[in-house]
């Protein structure tokens, strides 16, 4: 009977593609569309993503975001550092600054200062230049998207020059000078991305009376991390966070107080409704087409239950090549996009999210279906 299901399917080569066609669609839409939201999220703490060595942020209590950092004392680092249970700890500055290239172009950057002697929070590629190389005077190093696209030299006819090591930038009144290009976990902003010294980005920065942004703690051997950010809260007055809570603390800001979730939300459920309207229309209309040959087969004995399983059959073929198709479509897309500024990640509870939907898609499809077989007469072989 499976085999009479799956010949009846592709006999009508029209409607089987249509189907197909159909499911695709939807199994597009709910992999590409929440692809590219994941992507998104992750940007937001891609700094925490690179920045791996740090088990703790310590921050203001009243910072929601990485990119919302307010300063702090710079007393606070050594009163962190007293806590037991620390290994270390080291300041991290991060903010924005204008830059001037040598064109004439202005251009927002963020800037961030790495601990003066261990550079603790420095990007783990670096494509040119070496990163001990921030100890020399004016040092700078710039992140590659950045260098080649935003902090570029545009000539007359359009070409862009890449930023390349002895380059210099201006930074705030401020000689700096580019002595490597860093490869780094693109940002939600998307811009670009310089590095240099504590010390240094505090006076490339207009001066005020506190600059501390972060803590960057290491627990010692052996140190239960929950516990340590409670003792470091308690006696700092400080917020003091794991890196995956700082993760979760960022992503959960942008789904309560920005529209992406909703907007991307809309398009998942329009490609599902469109999806399941195309084929539960499509599938409808084959069934009707085949009702004969469901007929000759009740009137030979076949029961309901076994037509039943015939078209749920039909419906889950149709469905597992049409996700199959969906999910390569979106994967080649995944590709093209790959390390440009559209963001797109495609993790395997995704799969399983969009394998699902297409599931009650075709469900729904088959029952309309169902019902009309059931209700079916086998004399409806014998009329002209």
């Amino acid at each position: 009977m499976y085999y009479i299901a799956i010949k009846m399917l592709i006999g009508d080569r029209a409607k089987y593609i249509g189907i197909i066609t159909g499911v695709t669609f939807a199994a597009l839409i709910m992999t590409q569309q929440p692809a590219i939201f994941i992507g998104a999220m992750e940007r937001t703490y891609s700094f925490l993503t690179d920045a791996s060595l740090p088990d703790i942020w310590v921050m203001d209590r009243t910072v929601q975001y990485i990119d919302d950092a307010k300063p702090i004392q710079d007393t606070q680092l050594y009163r962190v550092k007293s806590v037991a249970g620390v290994k270390w700890a080291v300041p991290f500055y991060k903010g924005l600054i204008i830059a001037r290239s040598t064109d004439g172009k202005f251009q927002t950057c963020t800037i961030i200062g790495l601990d003066d002697p261990t550079l603790i929070g420095a990007p783990a590629n670096i494509v040119a230049g070496k990163l001990e190389d921030l100890h020399q005077n004016d040092a700078i190093i710039v992140d590659y998207v950045g260098a080649t696209d935003k902090l570029a030299k545009k000539l007359p006819n359009g070409q862009k020059i890449p930023l390349k090591i002895g380059d210099e930038l201006e930074l705030n009144d401020n000689r700096a000078v580019v002595v490597g290009i860093a490869k780094t976990t693109r940002t939600f902003l998307s811009f670009p991305t310089i590095f240099t010294t504590y010390t240094r980005a505090t006076t490339f920065v207009p001066q005020v009376r506190e600059a501390l942004s972060f803590v960057l703690v290491k627990a010692a051997n052996g140190q239960d991390l929950s516990e340590l950010t409670r003792r470091i809260s308690k006696e700092t007055g400080l917020a003091a966070y794991t890196r995956d809570g700082f993760k979760k603390m960022n992503l959960n800001y942008y789904l309560k107080y920005t529209a992406l979730p909703i907007n991307f939300g809309v398009s998942v459920l329009l490609g599902f409704m469109v999806g399941a309207a195309i084929a539960g229309q499509m599938f409808f209309n084959f069934t009707q087409e085949n009702l004969r040959q469901f007929g000759a087969l009740k009137a030979m004995g076949a029961r309901n239950f076994t037509l039943l399983k015939m078209i749920l059959v039909q419906a889950m073929t149709v469905g597992i090549i049409g996700w199959g198709f969906g999910v390569g479509l979106a994967a080649l897309f995944g590709f093209a996009v790959n390390d440009t500024v559209l963001a797109f990640d495609i993790p395997w509870q995704l799969l399983i999210f969009s394998a699902s939907g297409v599931f009650l898609i075709m469900v729904f499809a088959a029952t309309i279906s169902i019902n009309k077989v059931i209700k079916l007469e086998p004399a409806i072989v014998f009329k002209s």
